[in-house]
């Protein structure tokens, strides 16, 4: 059994659903691994990760306008807002969506179907950057 550990920094333009599948894809299938279990960890609260959909474009405008929605930034409602208003609904979207992925790798390649994609959803309005950990075991 062998492991590897990476680290993947993403870039964001601020609120939105940004893909890094090809990132994931290249360093899985440089390592070597066949066969095994490739774990994503989002380092961020107020970000988080996702597998959807990566052949239309208005998939991910509806998935943000549904976030906005049930997690909206409105002055006054919450207590936690050190960072401004989009403080507190940016951790609430984090833990709805989760920032902890794990795939299976099969054939030095994740297993993601034919229009599958990984993200990384950025919660708060200014642009980041995102670290996501990776780790990958197997054989």
């Amino acid at each position: 059994m062998r492991q590897a550990i990476h680290e993947v920094t993403i870039e964001t333009r601020g609120r939105g659903l940004v893909a890094f599948t090809g990132a994931v894809t290249r360093w899985v299938g440089s390592q070597g691994i066949g066969t095994g279990l490739l774990t994503l960890w989002c380092r961020h609260t107020s970000a988080s990760l996702t597998v959807q959909e990566n052949a239309s474009p208005e998939v991910l405008g509806d998935i943000e306008r549904y976030f906005e929605a049930i997690a909206p930034e409105q002055p006054g409602r919450y207590a936690h807002d050190d960072e401004g208003p989009d403080d507190m609904p940016a951790h609430l979207r984090a833990m709805l969506t989760g920032v902890q992925l794990t795939i299976p790798v099969r054939d030095a390649a994740p297993t993601l179907g034919t229009w599958q994609g990984i993200y990384l959803f950025e919660h708060r309005r200014r642009p980041h950057r995102r670290s996501v950990a990776l780790h990958l075991i197997g054989e």
